[in-house]
């Protein structure tokens, strides 16, 4: 397997100096792996923390800036950051305001998360928390004890972001981050398997001509594998799913987002496919969201999410951002 990568032991380091080139708005200390808004701590706003594992970029350090996190930590690749990583970012983006952590539903990042707001309450910083866990596709798998966090972090992050950046307490903020959560239902799909810097080569074995339903970020398994399927036939299953448990009632915001090794053209191919489904089904799509956003590295795919969303959200999602990976508004 090719990799445009030094070693495998630098290539997180090596990432975040490169995005430290390309967007000097950001401060983004590579030794301790912080990703923290240039203009923070910003006075009187609550402090948005996430983070996890790399590998699934632009989540989470893409998605620091105005409207959105005020830091992020990056772990090794597919391993949780740890606790000092929180603590650090929690300390550099609070004004007074308090903090809020966004944490997707894997186990270490649960357990390093909880440490990290004991640690920071210690030393006087407010935490107020969010758990992602909107994967409909399995309960329990190799990486969370109940649902996987996944494509509803990006949600979360940008209408609980929004609400932060218009001045809203700490109380509210979490209250909007876990309403999106609980409005929120993800599907994924893999047609190849991910490779990692460290193995080099697929981390499990999916077949030419076969595909997984259900897949989890980290190339957990899903529900079932089957013969490949056409687009068409993919949206219907995946889209489904999603209906089975969300059951909308009000307009949603879809996010048809690729696994980080499908093109844009197969990407909006699919995204036909999803509208046609949500159309067949009644569904009102209120805005779209197309693109690689949550990602598993190398990994050919696609997942579908679903927020519903009333006039607040709406206005929250089409508030200003300004961020390395989403922008607009500003």
């Amino acid at each position: 397997m090719k990799m445009l990568i030094n070693v495998p032991e630098t290539v997180v380091a090596d990432a975040l100096r490169g995005m430290a080139s390309a967007h000097p708005g950001l401060s983004i200390d590579v030794d301790n792996r912080v990703v923290v808004r240039g203009d923070a701590p910003v006075a009187g706003k609550v402090g948005l923390v996430s983070g996890g594992g790399s590998g699934h970029e632009p989540l989470h350090g893409g998605f620091v800036g105005p409207g959105m996190l005020s830091a992020a930590c990056p772990g090794e690749v597919f391993t949780s950051p740890v606790p000092d990583q929180m603590v650090r970012a929690a300390a550099a983006v609070d004004s007074g305001a308090g903090v809020l952590f966004i944490v997707k539903n894997y186990t270490g990042d649960v357990l390093n998360f909880d440490m990290a707001a004991e640690l920071a309450e210690d030393e006087g910083v407010q935490i107020a928390k969010v758990l992602v866990n909107d994967d409909v596709a399995v309960t329990d798998s190799l990486y969370t004890a109940g649902r996987r966090g996944t494509g509803a972090t990006l949600f979360v992050e940008k209408l609980a972001g929004a609400a932060a950046e218009e001045g809203q307490p700490l109380e509210r903020v979490e209250a909007i981050g876990r309403r999106v959560n609980e409005n929120a239902r993800s599907f994924g799909v893999a047609l190849t398997a991910v490779s990692t810097p460290a193995k080099g080569s697929p981390t499990f074995d999916l077949p030419e001509g076969e595909l997984e339903l259900g897949i989890g970020i980290h190339g957990e398994p899903g529900r079932e594998r089957r013969a490949m399927m056409t687009s068409h036939e993919i949206a219907d299953f995946a889209v489904n799913a999603v209906l089975e448990d969300l059951r909308p009632s009000d307009p949603v915001i879809a996010l048809v987002n690729g696994m980080g090794g499908t093109p844009l053209l197969e990407l909006y191919g699919f995204n036909a496919e999803v509208q046609r489904v949500l159309g067949e089904r009644g569904v009102v799509v209120a805005r779209t969201l197309v693109g690689n956003y949550v990602t598993s590295l190398d990994m050919a795919g696609c997942s579908v999410t679903l927020c519903q969303v009333d006039e607040e959200l709406l206005r929250l999602w089409d508030a200003p951002v300004e961020t390395a990976a989403l922008r607009w508004g500003r």
